[in-house]
């Protein structure tokens, strides 16, 4: 399901909050501001500066809970495919031009259970809610880009 360190990932979709509680804005590139986070989204803090998830568990998690959300209802900035997130804080990811490193893992709030009942449960095990990172080098990051771990 996952790939290997060395075979690249994707990114499949970018999301920006433009305001506390609001509605994620898909887009089809954004940048990246080192120690910042992703330029015009709320929510952003000096340790959680960006946020993801993997397509493969959103999908898995959707097919056992029986449902069809938009993976947006996780409220995640970024949508990567073939990088398992799990127990990666400390090690930095390349996404187009910029660089980030994960922080740890984002648990999954109560705003999951408005999306999609049992949400919340689902996503919880394994790093399932995603990862939150800091952008360590700033830059352009598009749809379909490159999604690779460094080292």
């Amino acid at each position: 399901m996952h790939q290997r360190d060395d075979t690249p990932g994707r990114l499949e979709a970018i999301w920006i909050k433009r305001a506390h509680r609001g509605v994620m804005d898909p887009v089809a590139e954004a940048q990246l501001i080192e120690g910042r986070g992703l330029a015009g989204n709320v929510d952003r803090s000096r340790r959680r500066q960006v946020t993801l998830i993997e397509r493969e568990i959103w999908d898995r998690v959707m097919s056992e809970l029986d449902a069809d959300a938009d993976p947006s209802a996780r409220r995640a900035n970024l949508l990567v495919r073939g990088v398992a997130l799990a127990n990666t804080r400390g090690r930095i990811l390349r996404i187009g031009e910029a660089l980030i490193v994960i922080g740890g893992e984002t648990t999954p709030c109560e705003r999951m259970e408005e999306a999609q009942p049992g949400l919340r449960k689902a996503l919880s095990p394994g790093w399932g809610g995603g990862a939150f990172a800091q952008v360590l080098r700033g830059g352009g990051i598009r749809v379909g880009d490159a999604v690779v771990w460094e080292g």
